[in-house]
């Protein structure tokens, strides 16, 4: 049994079909990659089961039971994470300040009378960042001085605070460079090895398949087709985007090395 289980989700933005009658699941200790082209309904998805746009017909299950996903809070209730493409980070603020933005930790009595519990915050964050593997020299550095490798790192490390069961991130390798990539997907291992269910969206295909177990592609909205990603290949993916046969893929992917 999958831990999240989507059947027959469909979302309409007034004539728009976002989605169609799609199905999509996810379980613990496997990452599931999420690709097609611009317009696919990736991201309509991804906002369905982070409660954002609840879909308008279907059902979804996680954990083995019915769940109505009505609004983000109910999604993180359940232990569902969302890092988005924009991180949300504040780039006044250091390491430690934007794991626990919005969920600080604090001391004292009343309202009028309270203290932040910057020690107890610091090395929380510090063991956080620690079982990620993250390597940030100090962590009191306001994070527009850090690499993006290290701040979609924070921002993962935020997402996991609440100890969730499943993290989706949105383009999480993009505009990164090749060592800032090879951090991102390390980290995304460790979330699986951790036992963890992974979502990824993601138009890289070298990204998806050095980190995926199952490819799921959206094309105008609805199911083309899954993959196995070790028993598959990335003109099969691309033939899938795109709808052209794979043996059209596989010709312009040896003209492009010939030239």
């Amino acid at each position: 049994m999958a831990l999240l289980e989507l059947t027959g989700i469909s979302k309409r933005f007034g004539a728009v079909h976002a989605l169609d009658a799609v199905d999509f699941d996810a379980d613990r200790g496997e990452v599931v990659a999420l690709v097609g082209d611009n317009g696919a309904g990736k991201s309509t998805l991804i906002k369905v089961i982070a409660g954002i746009n609840p879909a308008d017909e279907g059902d979804i299950a996680f954990d083995g039971r019915p769940v109505h996903l009505g609004s983000p809070q109910a999604a993180s209730d359940l232990g569902i994470a969302t890092v988005y493409q924009d991180l949300a980070l504040c780039d006044n603020l250091d390491a430690v300040a934007n794991v626990f933005v919005g969920h600080e930790r604090g001391w004292g009595f009343g309202r009028s009378f309270r203290w932040l519990a910057e020690a107890s915050m610091e090395h929380q964050a510090m063991g956080l960042l620690e079982r990620l593997s993250v390597g940030i020299a100090d962590v009191r550095l306001p994070v527009a001085a850090l690499s993006g490798g290290q701040r979609q790192s924070i921002a993962v490390a935020r997402a996991t605070l609440g100890q969730p069961k499943l993290v989706m991130l949105d383009e999480p390798t993009a505009a990164l460079g090749v060592a800032q990539t090879a951090q991102v997907l390390d980290l995304v291992r460790r979330l699986r090895d951790d036992g963890l269910a992974v979502v990824i969206i993601s138009h890289n295909l070298v990204d998806v398949f050095a980190v995926a177990d199952r490819i799921q592609v959206l094309r105008l909205g609805r199911n083309v087709a899954s993959f196995d990603a070790r028993e598959t290949t990335a003109e099969d993916v691309v033939a899938a985007i795109t709808g052209a046969k794979t043996e059209a893929v596989h010709q312009t992917y040896v003209s492009e090395a010939a030239g």
